[in-house]
Parts: C-alpha cells; sequence; structure tokens
C-alpha cells in the first residue's frame, strides 16, 4: 500500500463533507483546544451546543483565566469528568503567566499544559499549527486496527506500539491536521464498532482486514473487569426555608462542585446508621433523619452509584464544613445557580418541583 494514495484518497472523501461541526475549520488554537478536551468521551451532538454556549461565555484564553472555578464549572455542568474544566481554568491561568496569553505553538509546549495528554497535544499541534502529528484516539485506533489487521488487543504495549508506527507512515505531510481529523470522521462515521460500512469507505481498498474478511472480527479487546456498583447516601437538611449543601474541594472526584451532603454506605450498615455517622464526619453534628425523598442512579466510567435521599433535620448542632471546603444554607429556588454533578442536581431538581 502507498501511503500517498491512501492519504490522498482519504483527504478527498474527507474534505467536501466535514460534518459541520462549529470548531471545524477554525485554527485558533484556544477553540482547537477547547473543542478537543469537551469531546473526551463526550459524544459530539452533546458537545455542540456546550461548545457554542461555552465560547459566548469564555470566548479566549484571557477571558478563561479572569473566571472564577465556580463560573467554569457551571458553564462546564452536564458534560461530566470535571476534572476537566479544572483544568481548562488551570491551563489559561498558566497560559496567561508562563506565556503572556498566547497559546504555545510546540508539541512540548503544549503538552506541558495541564489536563493535556499525547492525543490531545497532538491534535492541537496538528490542528491549529500545522505540525506533522499523528493524533491516535479511539476512532483512529479502530481505523488503524483493520487497516493494517492488527491483532494485539487494544490497550496492550504491542497494539500502542504498532498505532504509532502505521500513523506517522500515512500521515499526509504539510495536511495533518486534515488527516487527523478525516481519521476521526471515518472511525465515527464508517469504520465503527460493529458492522462497518466497507463498502462506502473510501480507503477499503488499502485495508487489510477487509482484503482478509476479518474486519468485524477487529479490534481485539481485552476483557472488561466488572464494573462495581456503589450504594450512597444523601441528606437533605432543611431549616426554615433553607436546605444545606457543601462544596467538595478542588481536587477529587467532582471537585469543586455542590452537593448534599452524604457518602457511601458501608457494609453492614442500614442507609439511616450511615446518614448519621457521615453527617458527624463531614459536619460534626447529629442528624436526625426522616423519610427517603427518591432514588437516583448514574453510571460513571469505572462504577455505578445508586443513591438514596432523605429528609433531614439537625435539631441541636450547628455544622461545621469539616471535610468540605465550605457549607451554605440557600433557599430551593436558588440551588440551580451552583453547579453540581448529575446526581445532587437530580435531587435538586426534584425538590424544586416539590415547591412549585
Amino acid at each position: 500500500m502507498s501511503p500517498k494514495s491512501f492519504s490522498e484518497s482519504l483527504l478527498t472523501w474527507y474534505l467536501p463533507d466535514s460534518r459541520g461541526m462549529p470548531w471545524r475549520g477554525a485554527n485558533d488554537a484556544y477553540q482547537v483546544w477547547v473543542s478537543e478536551i469537551m469531546l473526551q468521551q463526550t459524544r459530539v451532538d452533546t458537545v455542540r451546543s456546550f461548545y457554542l454556549r461555552w465560547m459566548r461565555q469564555f470566548p479566549d484564553v484571557k477571558s478563561l483565566a479572569e473566571a472564577s472555578e465556580q463560573d467554569v464549572l457551571k458553564a462546564w455542568e452536564g458534560l461530566g469528568y470535571y476534572a476537566r474544566a479544572r483544568n481548562l481554568l488551570k491551563a489559561a491561568r498558566l497560559i496567561m503567566e508562563q506565556y503572556d496569553g498566547v497559546f504555545p505553538s510546540n508539541l512540548h509546549g503544549i503538552s506541558s499544559l495541564p489536563g493535556i495528554g499525547a492525543y490531545t497535544a497532538a491534535a492541537i499541534a496538528s490542528i491549529a499549527f500545522g505540525l506533522d502529528e499523528p493524533a491516535i484516539d479511539g476512532n483512529v485506533r479502530r481505523v488503524l486496527v483493520r487497516v493494517q489487521n492488527i491483532r494485539a488487543p487494544l490497550g496492550s504495549p504491542k497494539a500502542e506500539d504498532k498505532f504509532q508506527t502505521a500513523a506517522r507512515n500515512l500521515l499526509a505531510p504539510g495536511r495533518a491536521g486534515d488527516f487527523n481529523q478525516a481519521m476521526m470522521d471515518l472511525g465515527s462515521s464508517i469504520c465503527i464498532p460493529r458492522q462497518p460500512r466497507c463498502s462506502e469507505c473510501p480507503v477499503h481498498q488499502f485495508c487489510a482486514a477487509y482484503k482478509a474478511g476479518t474486519q468485524a472480527e477487529l479490534p481485539v479487546k481485552l476483557p472488561k473487569p466488572m464494573v462495581p456498583t456503589i450504594q450512597v447516601i444523601a441528606a437533605v437538611i432543611h431549616k426554615d426555608a433553607q436546605v444545606l449543601i457543601a462544596r467538595r474541594p478542588s481536587s477529587g472526584l467532582l471537585g469543586g462542585m455542590w452537593e448534599f451532603p452524604g457518602g457511601k454506605v458501608e457494609p453492614g450498615e442500614t442507609d439511616e446508621e450511615a446518614l448519621k455517622r457521615e453527617i458527624i464526619e463531614e459536619l460534626g453534628a447529629k442528624v436526625q433523619v426522616g423519610a427517603c425523598l427518591g432514588d437516583y442512579k448514574h453510571a460513571y466510567t469505572h462504577f455505578h452509584v445508586v443513591l438514596r435521599a432523605y429528609d433531614c433535620e439537625l435539631p441541636h448542632d450547628e455544622p461545621q464544613p469539616l471535610e468540605a471546603s465550605e457549607i451554605r444554607w440557600v433557599e430551593i429556588k436558588t440551588l440551580e445557580s451552583f453547579p453540581m454533578g448529575k446526581l445532587d442536581r437530580m435531587i435538586s431538581r426534584a425538590l424544586a418541583q416539590g415547591e412549585t
């Protein structure tokens, strides 16, 4: 196979139909960066509206660097994986401080920014700055597996070495940005996980798996581990017409987000026992547990959560932020203005509906 013939066929297919994404055609590094971070583990259709709102609120590095963490998290709410938003803010401030507000234009500088890994650095370098760097995401891996008929399981060191070699050999010099985006589009629209549309593929004549009839068997995947389910409880603590919310520390899962106090139910505990223990640990207060307000479920990448929320009161003690960065008593109607994870947002909206 001639790498030049492969790239020419791919780019001829790609250019007339680049899916009309709002970030496509932009060579502004800030726009490319934000779109690539948003697209990590998030569907394109979901990202479109978030990207447009984000750009209205934070149109450049300077406006993002000057924003508060709470404003950034609120703008990100609903996209999940909130470390991405916190890293965007950290990186924007670093760009203002160390690069005089100018996005670094070399691979080393790009890679040094918080939250930017090898794929994202290569995508920004190639799309925004025209550097000849292959960007290898999940879609591109799937294309390369089939084009090269790679039998090594995804995620194995042997497979990753083959991907790097194959991608760099196929890359179109001087047109790496278009090539990388074309490969991503090919993987997401035609060389799909199940029942690839080989008859529509612009490069099927170069595909070793297509010639061998093995495209449906690839890629080979390592066995997935069992996904655990975690039982969690939350206290909706009332005082007069207000409820208590706590802000999580900035690091870790859902860092900087607001939540209703609570935590995991330990083996052998009832919900009431778990809530009483958690509120003493988190707030230094004894809680009176009332009726269950509802069950809420959410799936994260590596675990599932089942949360039960309870109506609660603190009859005697004043709460203290022993584990949270801060706590607040707020009116239910204002909860929507605080950035929250999926489960706590479900609870807050259920509370708001109960008031109407």
